[in-house]
């Protein structure tokens, strides 16, 4: 009955599975100790002024949220130099990602990404029956000069993931800076820089500030999911043309970013000694990993900037079924076009350790 009742673009689309929460997997496999490195979230909790505003955010929960995210938008502005209506907030980075494609794309338009990178590009695409153009990495980065050719006369958006999850690599600025102004004008370049605050490397470029506010036509992309801490709140933001802007306001949900999500996320704007910190604890832990990584044999893409490392293992979906009956998930990354490979986030140094510890068991053939 059902036959013809469903897009034709969505049939062959595969529903997200989501992991099953730490305890059922403690329960179904017996295990005393289980430790997500798998979704990149921060192992750090909501900044105190963070927690503070939820809390006086859930005296008025009978209420709904500012639909414009007004305050939220405002200090936005403020904190990047543009205005208020250069200024998107979703549901997550990868919620402005939806309102970006359900604002441009018609059926038959296309997008041009790298490959392997984060899926949401390309499944937002074809939920519209939208063309994804897909164009391989060069030694684990974006190549910039394949994907320029790639694009086409009904190619609308371009997205730049920068440092590119899932393998942690960037372009340099001169390279990015100069693909951007190469672009044809009908095309929007989206950067997206959800790893942004994790960086330290001089030669990465600040979208904001290198790209926007120079007068070029791209769309940044931010989030508070990762190193603030926020990622069970879902909350990110663009900075893009003010007709960018106007044309997602007309996509979006009335009440898309829930009043917890406003509230904490814009106290936690401004604390950069914070950020500094567990930037600087990130890169420690990142290079824990590393060397963990190459003790046994695997050698991770690099240099990564963000928060996780990318290795190849022959099979990354049976490398984590071997880790998780040891108490660790990490990410298998058939989904974002990297069958060999797996994904694991920085954790916390016990946390590190104790994968460090189950890593060598599988390897070794010790359970």
């Amino acid at each position: 009955m059902s036959g013809g009742l469903f897009r034709r673009s969505i049939a062959d689309l595969i529903p997200y599975e989501p992991g099953k929460p730490i305890e059922e997997v403690q329960r179904e496999l017996g295990l005393d100790r289980v430790v997500k490195l798998a979704s990149n979230e921060g192992p750090f909790p909501p900044f105190p002024a963070a927690v503070e505003a939820l809390e006086r955010a859930t005296r008025d929960l009978n209420r709904y949220p500012d639909g414009g995210v007004y305050a939220l938008r405002t200090a936005l502005a403020e904190h990047h130099g543009v205005a208020l209506e250069e200024v998107i907030v979703g549901a997550g980075a990868d919620g402005v990602i939806d309102l970006l494609s359900q604002a441009t794309l018609d059926a038959g338009d296309e997008i041009v990404c790298g490959w392997p990178s984060f899926p949401s590009y390309v499944l937002d695409a074809l939920k519209l029956g939208g063309v994804p153009r897909k164009v391989p990495l060069r030694d684990h980065v974006y190549d910039l000069d394949a994907m320029l050719a790639a694009v086409g006369p009904r190619t609308k958006l371009v997205y730049v993931c920068h440092p590119n999850n899932p393998t942690g690599t960037a372009n340099g600025r001169d390279e990015l800076l100069a693909f951007v102004e190469r672009l044809p004008e009908h095309v929007l370049a989206v950067i997206d820089q959800a790893y942004f605050e994790y960086v330290d490397d001089p030669d990465y470029a600040d979208g904001v500030a290198e790209l926007f506010k120079q007068g070029r036509r791209v769309v940044v992309l931010r989030t508070f999911s990762k190193i603030y801490g926020l990622a069970g709140l879902r909350v990110g933001y663009g900075i893009a043309p003010k007709d960018v802007v106007t044309a997602t306001s007309k996509v979006r949900r009335a009440f898309d970013v829930a009043a917890t999500a406003q509230a904490a996320a814009l106290a936690s704007l401004g604390d950069e000694a914070e950020l500094a910190r567990r930037r600087a604890l990130n890169r420690t832990g990142r290079d824990e990993l590393d060397e963990t990584l190459r003790a046994h044999g695997l050698e991770p893409a690099g240099p990564a900037l963000g928060n996780f490392l990318f290795a190849d293992v022959g099979d990354g979906a049976a490398l984590f079924d071997r880790l998780l009956r040891q108490g660790v998930i990490v990410r298998p990354l058939a989904s974002f076009g990297a069958p060999e490979a797996i994904r694991v986030t920085v954790g916390t140094p016990e946390e590190n350790a104790f994968f460090a510890v189950c890593l060598g068991q599988v390897l070794s053939g010790v359970s």
